[in-house]
């Protein structure tokens, strides 16, 4: 059944069910209404009730955590769309920030600044204005509509969640077939590299995913460069993953295929498209001596 309605709590505006609204008005575009929810709402699979209502019923649009066990996952109303939609697992996987959303909607400020090993205080310390606005906003509606200003913004959040979850679940798919794994022999430990072949697919952002990618290989501890194509030019960037010193790319910016190299060492661009190339420049920045990791 089409979705016609959303849902949601009145009062005090929080994280999760502001974003868990954005995907939703993004996906449907309905009106929505911050009120308390009727038994008709819930029992209607044309009104999408979030964030509150007492209950978990995917087939009926349902989306409340709060009925869930003192003891249950930190699940906020976000997740379980997500979770509605299959893309729990990769936004968890994908960004950072959904797991100390659901820690502070879930177990409070208190716990969530345990969790994350910070001080209390600096959850107000990173607060942003655009948050502060953004929740203020919406608590102070009854009733939005798609033609209103609030509502086009959170469109646009919703859009930019869904928009980046599935598309790096599909770059992290043709990443699995595109990439190498190039271990370059040193004096010492061998180095690792993450070599992106060049592809028209991927010509906007080649190193987009990048990143993810090694996480979901579990490579993180293991990798020390990223080799993957220019998107300003026909070569290729060189990259010190995570700051790795066992890397200064700044020893070729004499090469004379090599077109920039930071003075700090940290990236340079290149003219040649060879892999054997690619790998030598690789191995030409190694800081001899460096620690191994």
């Amino acid at each position: 059944m089409t979705i016609e309605l959303i849902v949601t709590h009145p009062g005090g505006a929080h994280k999760d069910d502001f974003l868990a609204c954005s995907v939703l008005a993004h996906l449907h575009g309905v009106p929505i209404e911050r009120r308390e929810p009727t038994d008709e709402d819930l029992a209607s699979a044309a009104t999408c009730v979030v964030d509150v209502g007492l209950a978990h019923d995917p087939a009926m649009n349902n989306f409340d955590h709060h009925q869930f066990p003192r003891d249950a996952p930190p699940l906020c109303a976000l997740s379980l769309i997500l979770q509605n939609l299959g893309m729990y697992e990769d936004a968890l996987a994908f960004c950072a920030w959904l797991r100390p959303a659901e820690w502070l909607d879930t177990r409070g400020p208190n716990e969530t600044a345990k969790l994350m090993e910070v001080p209390r205080d600096a959850f107000n310390a990173l607060l942003s204005p655009i948050d502060v606005t953004m929740l203020r906003r919406f608590a102070n509606e009854v009733r939005l509509q798609p033609s209103d200003t609030l509502y086009e913004v959170m469109c646009m959040v919703g859009e930019d969640i869904v928009d980046f979850v599935r598309s790096l679940r599909t770059r992290l798919d043709f990443l699995s077939g595109h990439c190498q794994w190039w271990t370059i022999e040193t004096d010492g430990e061998p180095i690792t590299a993450l070599y992106l072949e060049k592809a028209d697919q991927i010509a906007d952002d080649p190193s987009f995913g990048l990143y993810a990618f090694i996480a979901e290989q579990n490579r993180e501890d293991t990798v020390h460069a990223l080799v993957y194509p220019d998107r300003r030019g026909s070569g290729f960037g060189l990259t010190r993953y995570e700051d790795c010193p066992r890397l200064n790319f700044s020893k070729i910016e004499n090469e004379q295929d090599v077109r920039f190299a930071h003075k700090r060492g940290f990236v340079a661009k290149v003219e040649t498209t060879d892999p054997e190339r690619l790998l030598e420049l690789v191995r030409l920045a190694v800081v001899a001596g460096s620690p191994v990791g």
